[in-house]
């Protein structure tokens, strides 16, 4: 278990007797109230932040909507021969 650090049943407990020097009996089970959450945290953030990703690895990205196609824009000499071509109605009770 504490191959990474290299220690003995000894250290170990020399370790632990001096913690618990420091901090007295009444503050180790605070001690070890709070490091056990902030772990509890830190592992849910984690396993949030995994599942994230992981779901947005197995989305597959809908492919990006077209446009209709715009009608070309009406050039000026066209525009003029429109124009000329249309003859001004009068209104019912007029006469032209």
């Amino acid at each position: 278990m504490f191959g990474l650090f290299n220690l003995g049943g000894g250290e170990i407990i020399l370790i632990l007797a001096l913690v618990l020097i420091l901090f007295g009996a009444k503050k180790l089970p605070e001690l070890a109230k709070g490091l056990g959450t902030g772990i509890k945290e830190f592992k849910k953030a984690t396993r949030e932040v995994t599942e994230e990703v992981s779901n947005a690895m197995d989305e597959t990205p809908t492919p990006p909507k077209r446009l209709p196609p715009t009608p070309p824009a009406p050039t000026p000499e066209a525009s003029q021969v429109q124009t000329a071509q249309t003859v001004p109605q009068s209104s019912p009770g007029t006469k032209a």
